[in-house]
């Protein structure tokens, strides 16, 4: 007989084994965070010619191999965990991680803040994202590389002075000559100090207005307290169907302002009044003279008081939004995302991380919720995948094919020994 049977089965003893290694690291990992389950497949050994008395080729196989061993990045279960600085993904992606053994990326958001204020995975892996902040819309910048996310806690975060704010109004079509309509707006100069300017809209004809910006004479130099000081004064005009045609004169545009020096030290202050919103190229007004009670919906300005991070906030694109003192928040972050063409060319290299490899493709790293990446979800982190019914049913598969193998070679030295025996 051939030693054929032999071979095979040792080669099945070896496959199934290395399965069940599989299925216990699997549930070894049940509860851990972002573990993503393996699976293995097999293949059959090459084939030998046992002969060639028939039309068709008589192979006889030489056992089972390991063909791949590959995660399963189906999506884990999310839970809260109200720690804020926990995130989940929901859909594709990673996070991105730098340390000292480069750059890594990871499921498991179980981030926290260290000593230094930097955000930091549970083995002092540094996470990513991007912290440039655009000094006008004051909307973090995602362009260029992302580096480390620092975040010092309850240290007092300078001032940002006001420099562009806006109020979407009506003025209302059906008021007299000389009606007037005011709405005001809380600014901050150069110091964090707060200041309330007033604009008011006067009536001169229809569809024509004045307005006048002004804030108490007492904040700036020049000024008398108690006394309106004007800071910008112009006219507005809205045609037949109550569109700002004209702003001082000209075709609809943003009104630059310059205030005199504050009185408190600040630096005088440049603001930007948003009369048209230019979102998308596209130049819409927002101020409009329908005939319905004059009103603001809506007020809007980039300035912020100097205070400490109290609290802070993960959103659905990986904002990290702070509340810097009392009634104020601000978006200091944004956490970077990574996803694959193959996810599976990935190297788990433990620690809930990967390091990629020639085989996952070129990383493609932005924000969440966009290019194919999912969103993330603040305070809650995503569970392990594994499913226990289904490993416990693939250990009984493993175990059975274990038992046979062994079986098969226990049966062949059986016929081996009957056949030394046939010699005595």
């Amino acid at each position: 007989m051939s030693v054929g049977s032999f071979s095979a089965g040792l080669s099945g003893l070896n496959a199934n084994a290395q399965a069940l290694s599989v299925i216990g690291n699997n549930l070894a990992n049940i509860n851990t965070v972002g573990f993503k389950a393996s699976q293995i497949s097999f293949h059959d050994m090459v084939y030998e010619l046992a002969g060639a008395n028939s039309d068709n080729p008589a192979q006889i196989g030489l056992g089972v191999g390991v063909a791949a061993i590959t995660p399963v990045f189906s999506q884990g279960s999310v839970e809260s965990t109200r720690t804020a600085t926990n995130v989940a993904i929901q859909g594709n992606g990673f996070f991105m991680l730098n340390g000292a053994d480069g750059v890594s990326y990871t499921r498991a958001g179980a981030f926290t803040f260290d000593a230094a204020g930097a955000l930091v995975s549970p083995d002092g892996q540094k996470v990513q994202g991007y912290t440039t902040l655009d000094p006008i819309t004051r909307q973090v910048v995602t362009s260029g590389a992302p580096g480390d996310i620092v975040v010092p806690p309850s240290i007092l975060r300078p001032p940002v002075a006001t420099s562009q704010f806006s109020a979407i109004s009506n003025l209302n079509a059906q008021a007299l000559v000389g009606d007037t309509f005011t709405t005001s707006v809380q600014i901050f100069d150069s110091l964090g100090a707060p200041h309330m300017a007033t604009m008011t809209y006067t009536n001169t004809a229809a569809g024509a207005w004045n307005y006048d910006l002004t804030v108490d004479g007492g904040d700036v130099t020049g000024g008398t307290a108690g006394t309106p000081s004007s800071l910008a004064t112009g006219s507005l005009s809205f045609d037949g169907s109550g569109v700002l045609v004209d702003v001082d004169g000209a075709a609809p545009a943003n009104v630059s302002i310059t205030t005199p020096a504050w009185t408190n030290g600040a630096t005088a202050s440049t603001l930007e009044w948003k009369v048209v919103d230019t979102a998308g190229g596209i130049n819409s007004p927002l101020l409009t003279g329908f005939a319905s009670p004059s009103a603001t919906s809506s007020i809007t300005q980039n300035g912020t008081a100097a205070g400490t991070v109290t609290t802070i906030n993960i959103t659905a694109d990986g904002s990290i939004v702070a509340a810097i003192g009392a009634g104020h928040s601000q978006v200091i972050g944004q956490l970077a995302l990574v996803n694959f063409t193959n996810p599976q060319g990935l190297y788990k290299i433990g620690s809930n991380r990967y390091a990629e490899g020639p085989e996952a493709g070129v990383p493609n790293v932005g924000t969440a919720g966009t290019g194919g990446r999912g969103t993330v979800i603040g305070g809650a982190l995503e569970q392990s995948n594994v499913d226990m019914a289904e490993e416990f049913t693939q250990m009984i598969l493993a175990q059975r094919g274990y038992q046979a193998n062994g079986k098969m070679i226990t049966v062949s030295d059986q016929l081996l020994m009957d056949t030394i025996n046939l010699k005595q």
